[in-house]
């Protein structure tokens, strides 16, 4: 027993020592304390042009480089525009093409995107469903004739067309990003749990987010960077092989579309079937798991669910809300410790959420405000201030809470 006892002793010295812990001369070992969760913001929301309204309105848009005007997507196929003044009481056509828009269940005109270079070059992008079996998503180009004040609806020109065989999930945002390119949305064709399997079919657009070139060739070029660049372009929306005009894919509905001004980040709220919210930062060949998953959870047990698709950065259950609409990061100067936050909100119940733009996959969003509003889309000037598109008609302001 006493072998035993030295024995044991002995091991333990040679422990302690390989350790560090019978050195005396050994530093420290300081263990760093977590960094402080971000201060939560305090934010509400204020009527905006209040001598306004607008029928079913869905965006909201600057020119680039003009911070004078606002222009208003609504649904029925009209853009309005009008002065930069709280006390502006009048809005003038832009263009109006309901003629040839099908507003139907959540078709309608859905997306709005200036050339860079507006109105220089006097391109404005349209994204719109029209009356078909099935309906039919354009996304067109129209030009102004008159140095940026009108678009003029017979100078349109078709880029492509997406077949669409329900009349929910049409996606249909439209921006331009830092680099450039058009990028487009798409949700996965519609009905409900994607009976087409069209989120997981790289051989058709519905259910992807779309990036093309349209300054290098007419009507679009494909970026060298996409993932499927090199295979034949997808006709209505449907290839032989995965479609070269594809960025990433594997959406429900990704509903409104951001590029962070200072990141460069592209950002989107993906409508969730009947549990799950998200938001997701997207990247270039990335799979986003629809259908095999809803959010971060599995969605059809039979395929296994393999985790080899992107989780969201955010997600909230179906008891915060009932359909995410994606928002801007603020990088305005009215309130400060909002800067870097991204705001995006739930059209169903108003409520208003934001994450830090930094967050992991799996950050829990913050509940800023309960606003009573349908938020349909949201807004950011060129300062970087956020608004709010109120379905109802109305448009709103992010600002501090008194």
């Amino acid at each position: 027993m006493t072998r035993l006892i030295q024995a044991s002793g002995v091991f333990l010295a040679l422990l302690l020592a390989a350790c560090g812990g019978s050195n005396g001369d050994a530093p420290p070992v300081t263990i760093a304390p977590p960094p402080p969760p971000p201060t939560v913001p305090a934010i509400t929301t204020a009527a905006a042009f209040t001598n306004l309204s607008f029928i079913q309105p869905l965006a909201m848009r600057q020119a680039p480089g003009d911070g004078s005007r606002w222009f208003v997507v609504e649904k029925n196929g009209a853009v309005r525009v009008f002065a930069n003044d709280p006390a502006t009481a009048t809005s003038d056509a832009f263009i109006d093409i309901s003629a040839r828009v099908n507003p139907s269940g959540e078709g309608g005109l859905l997306g709005i995107a200036f050339h860079p270079g507006f109105p220089a070059t006097p391109y404005v992008f349209l994204s719109y469903t029209r009356t078909s079996s099935p309906l039919v998503s354009y996304v067109s180009r129209f030009t102004s004739p008159d140095n940026g004040v009108t678009l003029d609806p017979g100078t349109e020109q078709v880029l492509f067309t997406v077949e669409q065989p329900f009349d929910n999930h049409n996606g249909g945002d439209l921006a331009f990003g830092p680099d450039g390119l058009l990028y487009a949305s798409f949700g996965d064709g519609g009905s409900g749990g994607d009976p087409l399997g069209n989120g997981q079919n790289t051989s058709t657009l519905p259910g992807s987010i779309v990036r093309i070139d349209v300054d290098s060739a007419s009507p679009f070029n494909i970026p060298p960077g996409n993932p499927f660049a090199g295979n034949a372009l997808c006709t209505q929306g449907v290839g032989a092989a995965p479609c070269p005009e594809i960025f990433a894919w594997g959406f429900r509905n990704p509903w409104r579309i951001s590029f962070d001004p200072v990141t460069g980040k592209l950002w989107t709220g993906d409508v969730g079937q009947g549990s799950w919210e998200e938001v997701d930062v997207v990247n270039s060949g990335q799979n986003y798991g629809w259908d095999v998953r809803e959010g971060a959870h599995c969605h059809e047990p039979a395929t296994g669910c393999a985790a080899t698709t992107i989780d969201p950065i955010a997600e909230y259950p179906r008891g915060g809300g009932g359909s995410v609409t994606g928002g801007y990061v603020y990088r305005g100067s009215d309130v400060a410790d909002l800067v870097g936050w991204y705001v995006f909100g739930d059209f169903v119940t108003g409520t208003l959420y934001a994450v830090p733009e930094d967050s992991p996959i799996g950050t829990a969003p913050e509940t800023m405000d309960q606003t009573g509003l349908s938020i349909a889309s949201f807004g950011q000037d060129l300062n970087g201030e956020i608004y709010i598109v109120h379905f109802g008609g109305s448009l709103h302001r992010v600002t501090g809470a008194p």
